[in-house]
């Protein structure tokens, strides 16, 4: 007794065993998760002079789309320097997701950068380092000069295998940008 398959099952059964007999035993790449940045906040302590710590804050808790995010802006003193820092977090999480923790220990990996806009007198010089000794900018020193107005704009880039000396704002991935309103008064 003969068996004959239809053409169509015996398509099927050939693939069938192709595909079975095919199986990749490597294990996957690892991917880098990206975290939902729904915070930025700097905080401009100032250096040698007492009072309240300036701070400017950018939230947009359910991230992307939806609903605004809210920017606070900033007032700063002319000609005073400040210790200026940098807190990332997901608030979207309970607890709150402190990504800036995370920054730090992938350090080699990220940078930020601080680029005023035309006519602000404020200059942001880098007071930290990663392993490699090149800049992270979770901790700086912000100097303001006269009386301006103008904005921040604060670039988290993610830059593995890229990061060096030579590292510009357009270097790698972006994390996150939020230009915040900086008055010198």
């Amino acid at each position: 007794m003969k068996v004959f398959l239809k053409p169509s099952l015996a398509i099927l059964f050939t693939a069938s065993v192709f595909m079975t007999s095919c199986s990749n035993d490597e294990d996957p790449i690892p991917t880098n998760e990206e975290e939902l940045i729904t915070t930025v906040q700097l905080y401009f302590n100032p250096i040698n002079a007492a009072g309240n710590i300036p701070t400017a804050t950018y939230r947009d808790i359910d991230g992307p789309g939806g609903q605004a995010p809210t920017i606070t802006p900033v007032q700063l003193n002319p000609n005073t320097n400040y210790a200026l820092s940098v807190t990332v977090l997901d608030e979207s999480k309970t607890p709150v997701g402190e990504i800036t923790e995370e920054v730090e220990e992938e350090g080699d990996e990220h940078q930020f950068f601080y680029v005023p806009s035309s006519g602000l007198n404020l200059t942001v010089t880098y007071n930290d380092a990663d392993k490699n000794n090149l800049p992270m900018g979770i901790n700086n020193l912000a100097t303001t000069g006269a009386a301006s107005a103008g904005t921040l704009k604060v670039v988290l880039k993610h830059q593995p295998g890229q990061k060096s000396a030579t590292s510009t704002v357009n270097t790698g991935e972006t994390d996150v940008e939020v230009s915040f309103p900086i008055t010198i008064q």
